[in-house]
């Protein structure tokens, strides 16, 4: 089955010339099916490129899936046109009194600025407590998955020393766990973040199940035990060439990154790295949307609890 995004998104034709199946709302509307209701909370700098990013890895699902755009505020964007966020971005107080299959939020490029300094905190706070009454399950990436777990966990800001950026190994802790249904024993996801997700230090102060890990990345993918809230900390979610185009735009603003660690062929930045984490992203994604949603979502969602 497809997934039904707008018209004119421009997902409808960057995922179109992939033989990706997508259908837009004007066709939708003639099935007589009730297709998946996301949320998609998009704080990320280039929001196109994160809803493509995003809406491949929900198209390879055989549910039909509609997607929501959500924005945190309607401040100008440095990296996406005032007319795009006009024409398919909801504000929160448009959506705060529906109910919603899922919900993702995306990450952010805040790893070190403390959450009382960001300038949306409170709105973000909000949104995920929102979340616990108007979401069958709430999905978060990378620095969400931080932010989510000072508000619902009171776990204080973890930071690394220095930047975790490459692609890195990790391990299925639970083999028979349906999120990770499908998953190798051992499989690559790309992270690029401050943030710290030490293991113990989560399972000692949460009741969320971990479900893999990685020697050099920490917790990966932990998940409430009523399938409700779950904490992806890396970005499975990136294109091939993402980690790239982050090193490149710091090197040119003078920063100095550490290339991407077993990212780039022979660790030389001027060669084109290859995508090696892609089968997995699908499956996490599916996996969410099949038993962590489809599966236990109600049918009429204004009877959600």
């Amino acid at each position: 089955m497809p997934i039904k995004i707008p018209d004119l998104l421009p997902a409808v034709d960057v995922l179109g010339s992939e033989n990706i199946f997508v259908m837009t709302e004007t066709r939708a509307a003639h099935q007589d099916v009730r297709p998946l209701k996301l949320l998609l909370l998009n704080l990320m700098p280039k929001k196109i490129e994160t809803e493509n990013q995003l809406i491949r890895m929900l198209s390879n699902t055989p549910l039909q899936v509609g997607i929501e755009l959500l924005r945190i505020d309607n401040h100008e964007s440095k990296n996406t046109p005032r007319q795009h966020l006009d024409s398919f971005y909801r504000d929160f107080d448009e959506v705060k009194d529906s109910n919603y299959d899922g919900l993702i939020i995306t990450g952010a490029p805040l790893g070190l600025v403390q959450f009382e300094d960001i300038s949306y905190w409170e709105k973000i706070q909000t949104i995920i407590r929102w979340s616990q009454d108007h979401v069958t399950s709430t999905l978060f990436l990378c620095w969400a998955a931080q932010a989510a777990l000072n508000v619902l966990y009171d776990l204080p800001k973890q930071t690394r020393d220095k930047k975790l950026s490459g692609v890195y190994k990790h391990r299925v802790l639970n083999p028979h766990e349906p999120l990770t249904r499908g998953f190798d024993d051992e499989f690559l996801v790309p992270h690029s973040r401050n943030a710290d997700f030490p293991v113990n230090f989560i399972c000692n102060h949460t009741d969320l199940n971990m479900l893999a890990s990685s020697e050099d990345a920490g917790g990966y993918l932990f998940a409430s035990s009523c399938r409700r809230q779950v904490f992806v900390t890396g970005h499975p979610e990136y294109d091939a060439e993402t980690l790239s185009q982050e090193y490149w735009r710091d090197q040119d603003a003078g920063i100095s990154p550490i290339i991407p660690e077993s990212y780039f062929p022979s660790d030389d930045p001027e060669n084109t790295p290859t995508n090696v984490w892609r089968s997995h992203a699908n499956l996490l994604f599916t996996n969410w949307l099949n038993y962590y949603v489809y599966q236990i979502t109600p049918y009429q969602l204004d009877k959600e609890s």
